[in-house]
């Protein structure tokens, strides 16, 4: 059943149609909202992964439960998780440490969710010797994430070099004509390589949780 609050209609019965509860995106609600929704799902035993957390909403939520972790370069907020024992490998491809806010959200995001999860981060196309380096770590993995900015080369090449699928992560990294974030988004969507999924701009929430998927669903 759904649980209305006075702003929020909490779907408490998602974990049972989909097997992964609802996450609570932070951004544009004040703290006061974002917490009381946190709470009513701690209440109904739901575990919470919470995106774009502040450092003060991490705090009052903390001083009410102890268990819950916060990362402070994704802004990730989690309280326990969603399948336990985590399973199968998710890769993590970040090109550069300054994708790395989006990168560590799609990496919590795999683990909360139920997958085994790694990093592998600062092996841009710039410095593509770095890749081919950590070339037999990526594929181990059953679906890889690609987090990159700038003209976001980088899903086209990890594509052309595995057997999974690749989900590529544009970031709002880069200089002027990166234009948010708009030209890796274009770069990743004509990619040439097959295999290739894209997800929004900065949505390792949603790379995280559809890489998850595709790990699970192959086991």
């Amino acid at each position: 059943m759904n649980e209305n609050i006075d702003f929020a209609v909490i779907d408490s019965e998602r974990g049972g149609r989909t097997g992964y509860p609802e996450a609570v995106y932070c951004a544009g609600k004040t703290d006061e909202q974002a917490e009381a929704i946190i709470v009513r799902m701690r209440e109904a035993g739901i575990p919470v992964f919470a995106t774009r957390a502040g450092a003060p909403l991490a705090a009052r939520v903390a001083e009410r439960f102890p268990e819950a972790l916060y990362d402070e370069i994704s802004r990730v907020l989690s309280i326990g998780s969603a399948k336990s024992p985590a399973v199968g490998l998710v890769a993590v491809v970040c090109a550069g440490t300054s994708d790395l806010y989006a990168a560590r959200e799609a990496l919590l995001a795999a683990e909360f969710f139920g997958s085994e999860a790694v990093l592998i981060s600062d092996v841009g196309v710039a410095g593509i010797h770095r890749l081919f380096a950590r070339l037999n770590d990526i594929k181990k993995a059953n679906a890889v994430v690609v987090a990159a900015g700038m003209e976001g080369a980088l899903p086209s090449v990890v594509a052309g070099l595995v057997s999974v699928p690749v989900i590529a992560l544009p970031t709002s990294v880069g200089y002027g004509a990166s234009f948010g974030g708009l030209s890796a988004l274009l770069g990743m969507l004509n990619s040439c390589a097959p295999g290739v999924a894209v997800v929004n701009i900065d949505n390792g929430f949603g790379a995280g949780y559809l890489a998850n998927q595709i790990n699970r669903a192959a086991r």
